[in-house]
C-alpha cells in the first residue's frame, strides 16, 4: 500500500490524500479529503492542476468534514469523471449541501461579473476561473453516503471504515480505516482537523487507541492558544472599550463552526453579566443556514453549548441578534456609526461581505476588527494580523486605524498541547506518523515535539507530491 499527497503537506489548504493498494490481489485506491487551496497566488493554478491519476478510477472518497479546504474540490472531481460514493458523516452531509453550491454560485457569480466588466473595458487581465457550476455541485451531493458517528461501512470489500467524533465543527471526524493486506489488516487513522479540548461549542475529540498509519494536522503545533478564561477576558475588555467609545466591532469568522461559537460565547457572557446587553448582525447568509442547521444536531454540542442555547430560547430580549438576509441589508450597516456587532464571512477576509465592512471600518479609530481564527499566508486577514498598513481592500489601498485584535483562543484548531493530548491517546506508536495540514514552520516544530515528547520515532513531515509505502 502507497500513500501520496496532493495538498494540505507544508502548507494548510487543500487537503488531499491518495491511498493505493492490493487487497487480494485486486488493486484499489481511494482519496481522503478532496479540498481547495485557499489563500497565495498560486492556488488558483493549483486547483486547476491536473492529477496524476483517472478520477474515474477511484474507488471511493473518505471525507473528514464539510470545510472548503477539505471539501471544496470535490464537485470538480466528480465532473472529471470520479462516480464513486463519497463518505461522511449526516451532519457533513447537510453543511455540504449550503457550501458546496454557495461556493459554485460564488464562482459563477464572480465570472458573470468579470466577463460584465471586461464588456465595459473595465476589467484587466485573465477572467477568474470556474472551477464547478451549481449544477455540477449538485449532481456531486448525489454521490454523498452519510453515517453516524462509530457505525462501520464496507466502501470495497476488504476495507471497512468509521467515523469518530473529531470535535472541530458539526460533523467533524477522524476517519478510521481498516485496511485487509495479506493475513491481517492495516489501520489507517486520519485526524482532519482537530477540535481544542475544553472549547465551548463542540464535544471534546474523540481518543482513538490504535493506528499502523497516523495522518496528523499541525495548524497550530508551534503554539499554545490562551485558555478560554482568557480569551473570555479579553473578548470582555476590547468589545468594552470599543463601545465605550463608540465603535462598531467587525468580526471575520468561518461561516461553519467559527461564527456560530462566537455567537456562543457573546450570549454566554451577556448571560455572565460580564457585558451588556448587544447588539449583534450576523451577516452572511452561509452563517446563517449553519446557524439553524446546527439548533437541528443539538445533541451533538458540548452540555455547556446547550445549555446556554436552552437559556437564550428563554431570554431573547438579552441580546439583540439580527440575521442579515439580502445585499441591501447588508449595505444598510455601512452607515450604523457605532454600537454594533458584525460578524461576517469570509473567515480570512478574502472575499464576500466581511471585506465591505473592513473597508468602511478600518479607516476609524474608534473601531475594532477581532480576528477569531487561522489566517493563511497571502490572504488578507493574514496582513491584517501581521499589521501591515495600508492594505489593500477592494481594489484600493486603505489605511489602517482601527484596532486590530487576535484572539487565539477561539480557535476550532487544537494548539501543541491538544495536539499531543490526542496522540497520548494512542496506546502504542503508529509505524508511520504523516505531520499535515500545517505551515512548514509548525509542521517541523510539532514534529520534533511528537519525537521527544511521546519517543514515537517514525514521524514524517510530507511535501506535496511524495509518495511513501505504508
Amino acid at each position: 500500500m502507497h500513500i501520496k499527497f496532493f495538498g494540505a503537506a507544508g502548507e494548510v489548504t487543500g487537503s488531499r490524500h491518495y491511498l493505493e493498494g492490493e487487497i487480494k490481489g485486486k488493486k484499489f485506491c481511494f482519496m481522503i479529503d478532496y479540498g481547495m487551496f485557499q489563500g497565495g497566488r498560486d492556488a488558483d493554478e493549483k486547483n486547476l492542476e491536473e492529477l496524476p491519476f483517472n478520477p474515474a478510477d477511484l474507488d471511493f472518497v473518505i471525507l473528514t468534514h464539510a470545510h472548503i479546504d477539505h471539501s471544496g474540490l470535490l464537485p470538480r472531481l466528480c465532473a472529471q469523471g470520479f462516480k464513486g460514493t463519497i463518505y461522511c458523516t449526516k451532519a457533513t452531509k447537510a453543511l455540504l449541501n449550503i457550501l458546496l453550491l454557495d461556493s459554485a454560485h460564488i464562482q459563477e457569480s464572480d465570472f458573470s461579473r468579470a466577463e460584465r466588466k471586461q464588456k465595459l473595458g473595465k476589467w484587466h487581465g485573465d477572467l477568474p476561473q470556474v472551477l464547478y457550476s451549481v449544477k455540477q455541485a449538485n449532481e456531486c451531493l448525489s454521490q454523498l453516503k452519510a453515517y453516524d458517528y462509530g457505525q462501520v461501512f464496507e466502501p470495497i470489500d476488504g476495507i471497512q471504515a468509521h467515523f469518530r467524533n473529531a470535535g472541530h465543527i458539526l460533523g467533524s471526524a477522524i476517519a478510521v480505516i481498516d485496511v485487509e493486506q495479506e493475513d491481517k489488516k492495516k489501520r489507517v487513522v486520519a485526524s482532519g482537523d482537530l477540535g481544542m479540548f475544553g472549547q465551548p461549542l463542540m464535544p471534546d475529540p474523540d481518543l482513538i487507541e490504535s493506528a499502523d498509519i497516523l495522518l496528523v494536522e499541525s495548524t497550530y503545533g508551534d503554539r499554545l492558544h490562551r485558555t478560554l478564561d482568557d480569551t473570555k477576558d479579553e473578548l470582555v475588555t476590547v468589545i468594552s472599550e470599543t463601545m465605550k467609545h463608540g465603535g462598531n466591532i467587525v468580526m471575520p469568522a468561518f461561516a461553519v463552526g467559527r461564527a456560530q461559537e462566537i455567537l456562543l460565547m457573546l450570549i454566554e457572557l451577556v448571560r455572565q453579566k460580564r457585558l451588556p446587553h448587544l447588539n449583534i448582525w450576523l451577516d452572511s447568509p452561509m452563517a446563517t443556514a449553519a446557524t439553524h442547521l446546527t439548533e437541528n444536531y443539538f445533541d451533538e454540542l458540548d452540555e455547556q453549548a446547550q445549555d446556554t442555547l436552552e437559556w437564550f430560547s428563554k431570554n431573547h430580549q438579552a441580546v439583540d441578534l439580527k440575521f442579515v438576509a439580502d445585499v441591501e441589508e447588508s449595505k444598510a450597516l455601512n452607515r450604523i456609526k457605532g454600537g454594533a456587532i458584525i460578524i461576517s464571512a469570509s473567515g480570512m477576509c478574502e472575499a464576500g461581505r466581511v471585506v465591505h465592512h473592513l473597508n468602511w471600518n478600518l479607516p476609524h479609530s474608534q473601531n475594532a476588527i477581532i480576528i477569531t481564527g487561522f489566517q493563511a499566508m497571502g490572504t488578507l486577514g493574514r496582513r491584517l494580523v501581521d499589521k501591515v498598513n495600508p492594505v489593500k481592500v477592494l481594489g484600493k489601498e486603505v489605511f489602517v486605524k482601527a484596532s486590530v485584535h487576535t484572539i487565539g483562543g477561539l480557535s476550532a484548531h487544537a494548539d501543541q498541547a491538544g495536539l499531543l493530548r490526542w496522540l497520548k491517546g494512542f496506546k502504542s506508536a503508529p509505524s508511520k506518523v504523516f505531520v499535515i495540514h500545517g505551515e512548514s514552520h509548525a509542521s517541523s516544530n510539532f514534529a520534533a515535539v511528537i519525537k521527544q515528547e511521546l519517543h514515537w520515532e517514525n514521524v514524517i513531515i510530507p511535501q506535496k507530491g511524495d509518495l511513501f509505502p505504508c
